[in-house]
């Protein structure tokens, strides 16, 4: 595993941060969480869609850059850096599970548009409260004319600025999985209470009808498939973890630069010292887990252990680093006005969707277990 960054990753870090700087503002992210506010985001929906942003893991002949999760992998954690929306996340995960589930008709006709950012999407492949539960989320039947979907699925991330839904559903005693318009006669959205201005419905499938082109692939995926692409899923929101825990020890090590106790910075104090090396000795450990994760699935292992390794790391260091950056800012970290709780929900909220901590610890007991049979 390369646990060093390429030339060519830097550049693109590098010029993914100064996209976010400039197009993806405090004040956007501050405007989004507001009631009613327009979640469509044309002028970064559209720069990123430019920068390729969206097709970085698709291959070219789809509309694509051809390249790996690798170079998403770099996008996450500077997307969790700049507080990229979500939706631009739920969009790049049904661009995967169409690359990864689909057969080549199937992307063909659903990949260009994504890649290209014409069309958004999102997932409801596996359970939020746990990633490894990957059941069925509806039922299908079958008919002379396509399938018919019933059922509900719950906590469907940015479904209401999705276009297309990729969701699986049961039928004879297999998993099938469909590319779902979101807008579909029978098709309907209830918003989800969440915190931190994060975006999830339950969506309900009343006898909606989906030609056999719906379907992503007549051959349905086996566990092993399901479970590498939520492995996957987790591995990048990890990642995007990191990044809201570098932005936080950033902006912490500059405030104890400039905050003064008894004549002096607090940065000169041990025990802000000792707090400061901690979250960075954190948050290198996530790092290296997830780009562990990553780089075991993106070359088709299923990595789960990795992955457990992954989230453990990630959604520990995201919390203590954000407790920690509110103690050395002392009572102003818990004014609204420091900006500094936007990257604290953030990291609440990613560190609990898809499993947190103690959860992971369950998969990783449960690789434990099968390499010991």
């Amino acid at each position: 595993m390369k646990a060093i960054p390429t030339a060519e990753q830097r550049d693109f870090a590098s010029s993914v941060r100064a996209l976010l700087a400039a197009e993806c503002p405090v004040s956007l992210v501050r405007a989004l969480a507001e009631p009613g506010a327009d979640r469509s985001t044309p002028a970064l929906w559209n720069t990123l869609a430019d920068a390729g942003v969206f097709g970085l893991a698709v291959a070219e002949e789809y509309g694509g850059s051809g390249g790996s999760l690798d170079d998403l992998a770099v996008f996450y954690t500077e997307a969790g850096r700049g507080l990229c929306p979500t939706a631009v996340h739920s969009t790049i995960a049904a661009a995967l599970a169409i690359d990864q589930l689909g057969s080549s008709d199937v992307k063909a006709a659903w990949l260009p548009g994504l890649a290209g950012g014409k069309v958004r999407g999102t997932t409801a492949l596996w359970n939020v409260a746990d990633a490894s539960d990957i059941s069925p989320k509806l039922h299908a039947d079958s008919g002379s004319s396509g399938w018919r979907l019933n059922g509900i699925a719950d906590y469907v991330a940015d479904a209401d600025v999705a276009d297309l839904i990729v969701v699986s559903a049961s039928a004879g005693g297999r998993t099938l999985v469909f590319a779902v318009a979101a807008r579909a006669t029978g098709v309907s959205m209830e918003p989800l209470a969440m915190a931190g201005g994060y975006r999830a419905f339950t969506v309900r499938f009343d006898d909606v009808t989906v030609g056999a082109e719906a379907l992503l692939d007549a051959d349905p995926p086996d566990r092993t498939a399901l479970r590498r692409l939520a492995n996957a899923a987790v591995s990048l929101v990890s990642l995007d973890l990191v990044g809201v825990g570098q932005a936080v020890l950033d902006r912490t090590v500059e405030y104890t630069k400039l905050r003064h106790q008894f004549g002096r910075p607090i940065a000169s104090f041990q025990a802000a010292q000792h707090l400061i090396a901690n979250m960075h000795i954190a948050l290198a450990a996530a790092r290296l887990a997830a780009h562990s994760a990553v780089f075991w699935i993106g070359r088709g292992q299923p990595a789960t252990r990795q992955t457990a390794i992954a989230r453990m790391h990630s959604a520990t260091a995201a919390r203590r680093v954000t407790l920690d950056a509110h103690q050395l800012h002392g009572g102003i970290g818990y004014v609204t006005e420091t900006d500094l709780h936007l990257w604290t929900e953030r990291a609440r909220l990613g560190s609990t969707l898809g499993g947190g901590a103690e959860v992971a610890a369950v998969w990783l007991e449960e690789t434990l277990e099968e390499t010991r049979e």
